[in-house]
């Protein structure tokens, strides 16, 4: 991945891959749009459960060869063996894919359903790490929570050891799940400087555009919705173009703030969209 300068941040993006063909129409166009802002890296997730493997790594390898975008393709300890992780590995490596995201993943049922080992397989992303360094080159990143991991039940403590022990086997970068609060980044940044890390963390950003998904994807991913950004979407939950506006106004604050703090990248979830995000980064002059 590029490495900004002090006054930039990288800029990236991330992409799932659909679950059908209109789908998969609507995230190339997204990427052509996208791509004219040229960011550092795109990323492409797995499906819940891991159950887009196969599409991720099509996408993931089909990005690299066309748009020149450097691709981060993640890989989950979700229903593969090791031998299928090793495999994946493989492909990535392949499809000259140099950088990927462990991440344990979440089980089927979602963050908070107990999670069902896999016969012969991962049960920690740090398993996984530790996998991914020792076949080796490739750039390892992982996950990061400033709201807290949904299974720390809240230990603070916890998840920065967890992400000591990470970096420690071989991961150089953490990108976070999104969040609105910028003290939640700003303790857990501290919080790893002073015990040592160095690890690049880049901020993720959700470009709200849609009520209803806030919802379900803040209770999935346990991230807190503050109370005064709640009541605004609710204001106007019913008109689809100001959820869209309000959403790009507040993630453009965000991105402002972090900026101020010097933040080493900022990450996008675009939900396969490409305008709400493309406003943003012209409205903070990322590009």
């Amino acid at each position: 991945m590029n490495q900004r300068t002090e006054k930039s941040p990288t800029f990236s993006i991330e992409l799932f891959p659909p679950k059908d063909e209109q789908g998969e129409v609507r995230l190339w166009q997204a990427v052509d749009q996208l791509a004219l802002l040229k960011p550092d890296f795109v990323s492409v997730t797995y499906g819940a459960g891991g159950s887009t493997r196969d599409r991720t790594i099509r996408i993931a390898a089909h990005l690299t060869a066309h748009t020149g975008i450097p691709t981060v393709a993640h890989l989950t300890c979700v229903g593969s063996t090791e031998a299928e992780l090793e495999e994946i590995l493989d492909q990535y490596k392949a499809a000259e894919i140099s950088t990927i995201l462990a991440l344990r993943g979440d089980p089927a049922g979602g963050p908070g359903a107990p999670w069902l080992s896999t016969p012969g397989g991962l049960d920690h992303a740090e398993q996984l790490v530790n996998m991914a360094a020792k076949r080796g080159d490739f750039t390892i990143g992982v996950g990061a929570f400033p709201d807290g991991h949904p299974a720390s039940h809240g230990d603070f403590a916890q998840d920065v050891a967890t992400l000591i022990r990470k970096e420690a086997l071989g991961a150089t970068f953490a990108t976070t799940q999104f969040f609105f609060d910028i003290d939640a980044y700003k303790k857990l940044v501290s919080a790893l400087a002073k015990a040592g890390s160095e690890l690049r963390i880049i901020a993720g950003v959700l470009p709200v555009t849609n009520v209803k998904q806030l919802t379900r994807i803040a209770e999935l991913g346990g991230t807190p919705v503050p109370k005064q950004i709640a009541e605004r979407f609710a204001e106007i939950a019913t008109d689809d173009a100001a959820v869209v506006q309000l959403g790009i106004e507040i993630a453009s604050e965000l991105c402002t703030q972090l900026m101020n703090e010097n933040v080493s990248g900022i990450h996008f979830y675009t939900m396969n969209k490409a305008s709400a995000t493309e406003a943003i980064v012209r409205n903070i002059g990322l590009r």
